[in-house]
């Protein structure tokens, strides 16, 4: 059995900054390199290995994974859908041209494993509104949206013709008690924690009855782990896998916050991000996840909420006796 050597692009947003810390906890902190063009975090540097790199810079990339005898990437850096559309053509060359770097370096590697992150923005209006099968008409309205899918088609590209190994997932709405909101579309369910425990209200960008797919990080974490280490075989989706967790609506999330926080108070102000939410599918079917590498969540909603509370108060307590 071979010893892994996994690389992480991106690893400061908001994916990296939880599956760092897993990949390191499974397979040794010498053995994963986090990396980011940003200014590193003071966990991801003091807990592991850490290298500042670009990856727009081809040459870099390539000399960090051959020289580091990478045989893991995690490619997480990208521009999400709200932030995307202020820069359309700025997004599209880094979701792309990014990807396409790190799939020339992983082929010339060669026996090197690639995860890329897709996302449900590869649905539209021309897809199923609600129930989105893996197989459901592709129809983007967004540059992310429209970036994700042709990442996907460059994926299964290098698959079948040079026969890398590349997995991939379409995530859903990101849920986090670690990473603040990155600029996606269905960050209110992130955003309205923190502002439901600092301030006691919240105004939410989106209408109260969008109902959105949604998955705790937690559960995103482990499904991309247990993703990788699925023997190729038995993968029979090289474009990038459905995979579920919740769905549910604002107003849904604010009756169950209510559980815990009665006197929140919440108002509605749809602002750009509506148009965007509005195209996407109320939820998602993950049939060939669940049978092909046994996927299955762990967190409902009123779990996730539940356990957000908890590890946001204990980072503020944690903050006040530091």
């Amino acid at each position: 059995m071979r010893t892994e050597k996994i690389l992480v692009t991106g690893a400061c947003g908001q994916i990296g900054t939880e599956l760092v810390p897993a990949l390191r906890a499974k397979y040794g902190r010498e053995n994963v390199i986090a990396s980011d063009r940003h200014l590193v975090t003071e966990d991801l540097v003091r807990e592991g290995l850490y290298v500042k790199a670009d990856v727009m810079n081809p040459v870099m990339l390539e000399r960090v994974i051959s020289h580091s005898g990478v045989t893991q990437v995690y490619h997480l850096a990208a521009v999400l859908s709200a932030k995307g559309e202020s820069d359309p053509r700025g997004a599209w060359d880094l979701n792309m041209q990014s990807l396409l770097n790190v799939l020339e370096a992983a082929r010339k590697r060669k026996n090197c494993r690639v995860f890329w992150p897709s996302s449900i923005a590869v649905f539209g209006p021309g897809s199923l509104p609600a129930a989105c099968t893996q197989n459901s008409q592709l129809d983007p309205v967004t540059i992310y949206g429209i970036s994700k899918l042709a990442g996907e088609l460059w994926c299964r590209y290098y698959f079948e013709n040079y026969g890398l190994d590349v997995r991939s997932i379409r995530y859903p709405g990101l849920i986090s008690s670690t990473a603040p909101p990155g600029g996606g579309t269905t960050d209110y369910a992130v955003d309205i924690f923190h502002q439901a425990l600092k301030k006691g209200h919240y105004t939410c960008f989106l209408k109260e009855n969008t109902g959105l797919p949604m998955l705790y990080m937690p559960d995103a974490i482990r499904g991309t782990l247990e993703l990788m280490a699925t023997p190729r075989e038995e993968l029979t989706v090289r474009t990038a896998y459905n995979m579920a967790g919740m769905s549910f609506t604002p107003r849904e999330l604010v009756a169950a916050i209510r559980t815990h926080l009665p006197e929140l108070v919440v108002c509605y102000a749809p602002d750009h991000r509506q148009k965007i939410a509005d195209s996407w599918p109320s939820s998602i079917l993950d049939l060939e996840a669940r049978h092909d590498w046994g996927w299955s969540p762990r967190y409902d909603m009123q779990r996730m909420v539940a356990d957000m509370l908890q590890q946001l108060k204990e980072k503020k307590e944690n903050m006040a006796e530091a």
